[in-house]
Order: structure tokens, then sequence, then C-alpha cells
């Protein structure tokens, strides 16, 4: 009996440690993941209205504090930038070989050393675009003096794009921090890797307390633009460019919009064709694949050169990417498959599919390698002729006279670009006097983009605004006229009671003539 007890007492002790041991062990597990949860939860916590309302507020009164508009504080911010590529080569080059399979080279010549050139002409000029600037005054404000002042615009938004996602976050980001501006970057989601990595360096080299970085997509974006704004600097297509407009028209917010459109290319027969075949074929496939605003989007020749073209174009790109270019390591994917789908659909058209000069070899949605494609005599109502490519297919239109290609462009949209290969002095004449477009090439494709003199930007739907050396910081500016007077040289003939004799002083004045002006003060008319 004693022994039968003390065995229910020993069994009766273990069952009630063992529960309590599970008890215990199942309240660590649940705070466990309760803790879990929680820093999930601010992990993953939503970038909405009130958090970029926050951001906001918190920018405003750092730029309202003046820290900002110091010319030691640009300069810092400038080198720095600077230190972010020169340091970090590498990652950026590797980060967009993740996101785009672009290769190295075309990396390095379209992104970093844009970079490095914008960031060395802003420390280089800034001192001198900072100053204000000396005009000259009429007899009508005698005596005075005048200057124009840049003042930065305050606090920005530069929504960036994805086929160049450092490119065309940072550089416009140079024109406004060189201005004085608190600025949020806003890098595109199509390029996760590229993207996380400006949040990172710019987080870890620049002041964090004017310059921000918001990752996101869609929800994240519409939560910056229902604030208001000092300047949107948007790049992109025309589609968002317009949401962008819409939603800063609320605030009246000034709008920079780098937009694209289908961006010619005239060709001559009396030109160096290997060399123009090549500077075509750069612009628009050695270029990230098409996938550029100002890549070539067609081409416009006479009907007796086409072929002779097209057979150039043809050897050029097999010397390029061998007979199979989706095999090549030099030619960049597609951003993703919704793009190749997109374009995919355009060569799916009745109206161009039996028109292919170059046929697509093992192109498959899976790998998102498209092959540069050649399409012959493309109706103009076909969709490939009716919306931005954006892609490696390149139609080719034909005309009876090089003349007829101007009418056939300006009965279009503006584009961002166009392009004319020519040694005929009189067809560059007309060309640039007949052409709307952003801006012009002549005998060569996509340089300007690099030349920090001329203004970069669209006109009509291919955009507003214009960036690039002294235009960016000109573009993240407000130009405020001073002008400054005495108290001497008050002439009364402002003021009540009127006359005549006050009458003529006036109209002498304000026409800016002296005769008139010592004619009326001594009496004759």
């Amino acid at each position: 009996m004693t022994k039968t007890l003390f065995k229910i007492i020993i069994r009766y002790t273990f069952i009630t440690f063992y529960l309590n041991l599970k008890i215990i062990t199942y309240k660590v597990s649940c705070c466990g993941r309760k803790s879990s949860m929680a820093e999930d939860s601010e992990t993953k916590k939503v970038f909405d209205a009130e958090a970029a309302a926050s951001l906001m507020k918190e920018l405003r009164g750092t730029y309202a504090s003046g820290k900002t508009r110091s010319y030691e504080w640009r300069v810092a911010q400038l080198k720095n930038l600077m230190k972010i590529v020169d340091d970090h080569e590498k990652d950026i080059l590797d980060a967009i070989r993740a996101d785009l399979s672009k290769p190295e080279q075309e990396s390095y010549i379209a992104e970093i050393s844009i970079i490095k050139s914008s960031c060395t002409c802003a420390l280089g000029e800034l001192n001198r675009w900072m100053k204000p600037e000396k005009v000259k005054t009429s007899i009508t404000t005698f005596p005075s003096s005048a200057e124009i002042v840049s003042e930065p615009l305050g606090v920005v938004l530069i929504i960036g794009a994805w086929n160049f996602p450092l490119l065309l976050a940072l550089d416009p980001a140079i024109g406004a921090i060189a201005a004085g501006n608190a600025v949020v970057l806003k890098p595109s989601e199509l390029c996760p890797a590229t993207s996380s990595l400006i949040a990172k360096l710019v987080g870890k080299y620049l002041d964090s307390s004017c310059i921000k970085v918001v990752e996101g997509a869609v929800a994240e974006t519409s939560a910056l633009l229902e604030q208001k704004w000092d300047k949107i600097f948007f790049t992109g297509s025309g589609r968002v460019g317009r949401i962008v407009m819409a939603a800063a028209a609320k605030h009246l917010t000034p709008v920079a919009l780098e937009l694209g459109g289908k961006c010619p290319v005239v060709v001559d027969s009396d030109i160096n064709l290997p060399v123009a075949i090549r500077r075509i074929a750069g612009g628009k496939w050695a270029s990230n694949n098409g996938q550029a605003c100002i890549a070539p989007d067609y081409i416009v020749t006479t009907k007796d050169f086409a072929p002779k073209l097209i057979d150039a174009l043809k050897h050029e790109l097999e010397a390029w990417y061998g007979k199979d270019p989706l095999e090549s390591k030099d030619l960049a994917h597609i951003v993703n498959s919704n793009h190749f789908a997109r374009l995919a659909k355009l060569l799916d058209d009745d109206k161009v599919s039996v028109r292919l000069s170059m046929e697509v070899k093992g192109t498959k949605p899976t790998c998102e390698k498209f092959a540069p494609t050649i399409l012959l005599d493309v109706p103009e109502d076909s969709l490939v002729m009716n919306e931005e490519i954006f892609g490696p297919l390149l139609p080719i239109l034909t005309v009876d006279k090089l003349e007829d290609s101007f009418d056939m462009i300006t009965s279009r949209g503006k584009p961002l670009a166009a392009y004319l290969f020519t040694n005929n002095k009189k067809l560059k004449e007309k060309f640039v006097k007949t052409v709307s477009a952003g801006g012009l090439v002549i005998n060569d494709t996509v340089l300007h983009f690099a030349e920090k003199t001329l203004p970069f930007g669209g006109v009509g739907e291919s955009g507003m605004g214009s960036y690039h050396g002294k235009f960016s910081y000109e573009a993240f500016s407000h130009r405020k006229s001073v002008l400054y007077r005495g108290f001497a040289g008050d002439a009364s003939a402002r003021y009540p009671p009127y006359s005549d004799r006050k009458l003529k002083l006036l109209k002498a004045l304000l026409s800016g003539s002296v005769v008139g002006v010592i004619l009326a003060l001594i009496g004759w008319s």
C-alpha cells in the first residue's frame, strides 16, 4: 500500500512538472512569435500618406533652418555623392546587372561616368552659379541698380525611372542639391537591387536630415504625390507623367517631366554608311537594348537605299552579338515579363508580322531577352508606329524623296530627340528649321545627352523642363529679381494730383527717352 501510494505521488509530481514546463515553453514561444511579428510589422511598415506628411514636415523644418543654403553644405554633399560612385563602382555595376543584365561597359558609360561628370561640373561652377547676376537698369527707374539672385525652391521630389536606375535618380539630384534644396528621391521599384543600393548609400554618405530616399511602388509614390512639393521632377512614361502632373496641379506645384516619344532617324544615301550604321545601332541596341527614351525609334530613308541600309545593319549586329543574339552577354534584358509581352504584342500585329527583315531567334518570355529586330515598310497605322517602342524593334519606313520624311515626322507628336545622317548642308538646315524636338543630333545619335552645355528635355508630349549642367541648377532654382533704389530722385510726376505736364514727363520716362525727359522738365512739348 505504501509503495503504491509512493508511486502515485512520484507520478503526479512528474506530470505536474511536465505540464508546467509545457506551459512555460508555450508562453515563451508565444512571446517569441509576438516579438517576431512585431519586428516584421515594424520592418514592413507601410509608407502611407501619414508617413509622407511626417517626412514632409521634417524636411520643411530642416529647410527653414537654412542648412541647405550654404555653399559649404552644397559642396560637401556633392563631394560625398561623388564618393558614392567612386567607392562603390562595383556594387553599382553589380546591382544594375542584377536588375537589367546590362553589360558593365554600358552601365559605366551611361550611368556612372555621367554622374561623375555632372558632379565635377557642379563642383567647378557652383560658386559662379550662386553669385547674383548684375543687370542694367533703364532711365525709368533711375537712379537704381538691379540683380538676379538664384534661390532654392525648397523641398523637391525626384521620381526616377527603371531604364537607367542610378543615373535618372541621382543626376537630377545633383542639380537639386547644388541649388540648395531639401530632396526626396524615389527610385524605380522595377530595379529593386539598384533601388535598395541607392537607399543604403544615400543614407550613409549624404545628409539624412535634408536628403531622403523612399522606396516602394504605386502606393508609396501616390502617398508622396499627395504632399505639397516645391517642385516634382519625373522621368518616365507619358501615361504616368499625366498622373504626376494632375497630382501636382492640386497644389500648383511646378513640374519637370522627362518623357519620351518616337525618336526618328532620317538617313540620306550620301553618307559614310559603316560609321552611320554603328552610331545608329549603338544608340538603339547598345543603349540598354532600345530601352532608352532617346533611342532611335524608327528610321526613314529612300526606297532605293533601304536594302543597302538593312544589309549593313544585319552585318553589324551579327558582328556585335553573333548569329544568335540571345546567347550574347552584351545585350541587356527586357526589364520584366510585362514589357516583354508588350513588345511581343507589337510584333504579333497582323500588319507587321510578315515584314520581319531579321528573324527573332529563340525568344523566350522566361529569360526576358529579346533579339534586335528590324521591320521594313511598316504601315503608319500599325501598333508599332503608334506608341513608343522602348525596346529592340526598329521599323524602317521608306519615302521617294528624303525631304518627305520631314512631313512624316512633323505630323506626329514632338519627339524627345530626332536624328539626321547626311552631308547635304541644305538638308541639315531644313531639318533644324522644320523638325521640332527636345533635341536634334546631326550624324550621330544620343550623344547630346552627355553634353553639359546643352539643355536636355522634351517639348510638347515628350516633356517639359530641361536639365544637365547649369540647366540642372536652374531647374531647381528661382531666379529672383531685385531692384535697389535710394531715396533721391523721387519723381513727383508719379503721384496725384495729375496734370498734363506730369503725363508728358511720365511718357518720356516710361519710353526711356532722355531727351524727352529734359524737354518735359523745361516745359517744351
